[in-house]
């Protein structure tokens, strides 16, 4: 009899609880995650719309006679197209791409393509993940977003290693949409942490741009690497539940809204900020501010950029053009009309060029400062794994898996203490694919093919 009389008062705080839930979605907007952050400036902003174009030039057959060009073009001259990879070529262990050597911007760029729906493999690497799964410079990571990063290392390592090597003053930058965005990301981790591999490039030489990505690595990763990777928001990254757990429910999507709906309404955030398995959107975070609450159509957009801890994109935001702003042509045409109206304004105010200059510099520094600000902020949050970069400007080495911690001291050149012999290419790519022993015996092949 208990029992029953207790069923309609379960009924009565479950109704509560989701209608608390609905009233704080429907009146969340985009716009309030980030109304606190700073505005982004043309000269770091400049690379975000352009990359976009790169990427875009990924779904062309032939980039001399392209047929979706944008308006303006894809800014790529085709001469200076080192490679291009389909799905024919990555045997669907990764998303295609192309790798172009950018003389006008001194850059070597390779740009990754997004999800495509029709491809059975694209969803085998989303799918390829669990919670916790996979481990890697202390934090956590997508196992199958990690794999399709090692197939591109194994695949492109000597001739990334040429042309860092052959044009030093260039910088190397990964980039991707959606899916492809995941796979840049995971990129940027893997060089900076085995940058020997690559000539020993230096870090500030490596950038990573992910537009509308995924959340592909936890709370500590995403804060420490956001001087290298840079996320460009949309829906994806706030969507707090796994990849693929939606995938996998799809027929029982109500359950799984249910479910999110009462986790949204009982669990805290900084139980969810000390869950150290947790993934994220990766490094520091761009938005694209485009719409205003209870208003319809577009508004000039602005930019606004931020290096978050807490507060970092947790709120679905319930949106009729959820699906249509995450296709990369209209993110490549907002980011353009936005970086065409910052220009307009430093345009109209007539900087000088020593003044730019100036500015630049002191970007640079607020960056840096913004970045040491948010590790001491996941550290006094008690975020897990999170910790300060030492003295020296650098940070303590991590072993992955079960290997014990690592000083600095220890791992630096010359130091006191005992050497350890640097693993071998070969033997990273097989700790990264593990027990997937078919993509491994295919890189192995397809390495002595070529």
């Amino acid at each position: 009899m208990s029992i029953i009389c207790g069923v309609p008062l379960l009924e009565c705080v479950y109704c509560l609880a989701c209608k608390r839930w609905a009233w704080k979605r429907c009146l969340h907007t985009a716009g309030h995650d980030s109304e606190t952050w700073g505005l982004a400036t043309a000269e770091e902003f400049e690379p975000v719309p352009r990359l976009c174009r790169y990427i875009l030039a990924v779904y062309e057959e032939d980039l001399r006679h392209p047929l979706f060009e944008p308006p303006g073009g894809y800014g790529i001259n085709p001469d200076w197209l080192i490679l291009r990879k389909t799905y024919e070529n990555t045997q669907g262990r990764a998303p295609p791409y192309i790798l172009y050597l950018d003389h006008d911007h001194a850059d070597i760029v390779l740009a990754i393509r997004g999800l495509n729906l029709a491809k059975e493999s694209d969803y085998q690497v989303l799918l390829d993940n669990k919670l916790g799964k996979k481990k890697f410079d202390g934090g956590y990571v997508h196992n199958g977003l990690l794999k399709a990063a090692g197939w591109v290392l194994e695949a492109e390592c000597d001739i990334l290693k040429e042309l860092v090597e052959k044009h030093p003053n260039y910088t190397l930058t990964f980039a991707g949409h959606s899916l492809g965005s995941g796979v840049a990301a995971m990129l940027a981790l893997v060089v900076v942490r085995h940058h020997d591999k690559l000539g020993n490039i230096d870090r500030r030489r490596i950038r990573c741009y992910a537009i509308a990505p995924a959340r592909c690595m936890s709370l500590n990763l995403a804060v420490r690497y956001a001087d290298v990777i840079n996320s460009v928001d949309d829906f994806l990254p706030r969507t707090a539940t796994p990849l693929e757990d939606i995938f996998k429910s799809v027929f029982c999507l109500p359950c799984l809204l249910c479910m999110r709906c009462m986790r949204d309404t009982c669990i805290p955030e900084e139980k969810m900020l000390r869950d150290p398995r947790r993934l994220y959107a990766p490094g520091r975070l761009y938005h694209i501010v485009e719409r205003k609450p209870f208003r319809l159509g577009r508004f000039p957009p602005v930019v606004r950029t931020a290096v978050p801890v807490d507060g970092r994109f947790e709120h679905i935001v319930l949106s009729c053009n959820a699906t249509s702003d995450h296709a990369i042509i209209w993110i490549e045409r907002e980011a353009r009309r936005a970086m065409d109206l910052m220009l307009e304004k430093d345009r109209i105010m007539e900087i000088p060029a020593k003044q730019r200059m100036e500015r630049q510099e002191t970007l640079a520094r607020e960056h840096s400062e913004e970045h040491k600000a948010a590790l001491q902020r996941a550290v006094t949050l008690s975020v897990p794994h999170a910790y300060l970069p030492s003295r020296y400007g650098t940070f303590d080495e991590h072993e992955d898996g079960d290997n014990s911690h690592k000083s600095t001291g220890e791992s630096s050149v010359g130091s006191s203490g005992k050497s350890k012999t640097k693993e071998s290419w070969n033997e990273l790519i097989e700790r990264l694919f593990e027990k997937d022993e078919s993509g491994l015996m295919l890189l192995k092949e397809s390495h002595r093919d070529d």
